[in-house]
């Protein structure tokens, strides 16, 4: 046994506060190593590649969620360059996400089908289209290799990546309006990132609300709130058009809320009590861990009146 390892033992045993904090050590030495040997050089490569590069072809794999939260970033770079995106299919899962719909990949092709036309609908992307083995300036996905807590706001895990401060509070997606949807409520609850400590239930008299997600998410909420409608967007374009139609959008910590907040558009989060990497930015925003406050908030929402 290495003097090292007898050091450790003696000092579990009998001294468990320097223990403790050798173990602390250890962890940040490693994690330190981890950084040097992985990260460094592919943050410096992503710094040359923004000085050098005229146009500059983008990766990312997905969540959904998580490709609209790079937008920002793709927005601000797109001011002095040409920005193409690349959507990656079928790339598995590390961990198992309860009833995500693309299966165990984080994008599939039918998905990625549905988000084309959004994302070729902004100006400042010159282009998207899913990957077929273009060269890559800036692979967004590395965020995910990064060996610290990533529970801070989505966006700036790209911020972070490049350099690039961003305002969290401008808009970054722009789409067209649907005006028979004005008057609406708009609401979306995915089975993943929800609030165990909350309920719908007070939503039961409620009219004038559509859901646009899923068939079966209409069918679980439909339980709590009796007049409920439901849309079935033929892409995520049109989805977004609805978004910020409605009077208000209500939902969890999903893609379309990532939408909603792209917009700007009035809005509501369910905050998730387990990941919470989604914060409603800007006005006419919130977010809610209690039920009295859903209550009081979406009160609040449903009184006011917008320019």
């Amino acid at each position: 046994m290495s003097n090292n390892l007898l050091a450790k033992f003696f000092l579990k045993i009998f001294d468990k506060n320097k223990y403790n904090s050798f173990k602390y050590k250890e962890k940040l030495k490693k994690i330190k190593n981890i950084y040097d040997r992985d990260i460094k050089h592919k943050i410096i490569e992503i710094d040359e590649v923004l000085k050098s590069k005229k146009e500059i072809n983008f990766l990312h794999s997905g969540h959904l969620g998580d490709v609209i939260y790079s937008l920002p970033l793709i927005k601000e770079i797109s001011k002095n360059k040409k920005c193409n995106l690349f959507i990656q299919i079928n790339k598995k899962m590390d961990l198992y996400y309860h009833d995500h719909p693309s299966g165990n990949v984080m994008i599939n092709k039918k998905t990625a089908d549905f988000l084309m036309p959004l994302l070729n609908s902004q100006t400042y992307l010159n282009s998207a289209f899913i990957y077929n083995h273009e060269n890559i300036d800036i692979d967004l996905n590395l965020f995910r290799e990064m060996p610290f807590n990533l529970i801070f706001h989505s966006i700036r895990w790209y911020s972070h990546l490049a350099g690039v401060n961003l305002n969290m509070e401008d808009k970054f997606l722009d789409v067209k309006t649907k005006e028979n949807f004005k008057n609406k409520i708009i609401v979306v609850r995915s089975p993943r990132y929800r609030n165990q400590f909350i309920n719908y239930n007070f939503l039961n008299n409620v009219k004038n609300i559509v859901c646009v997600g899923l068939e079966s998410e209409y069918e679980q909420l439909k339980k709590d709130i009796k007049y409920l409608e439901f849309y079935d967007c033929k892409n995520f374009l049109e989805m977004a058009e609805i978004i910020k139609s409605g009077k208000f959008f209500l939902g969890n910590q999903g893609f379309a809320f990532s939408v909603a907040e792209g917009l700007k558009t009035p809005r509501l989060l369910e905050a998730c009590p387990d990941f919470p990497v989604v914060f409603p930015l800007g006005s006419n925003a919130y977010d809610f861990y209690h039920q009295t406050h859903f209550e009081k908030y979406f009160e609040i929402l449903e009184n006011k009146i917008y320019n």
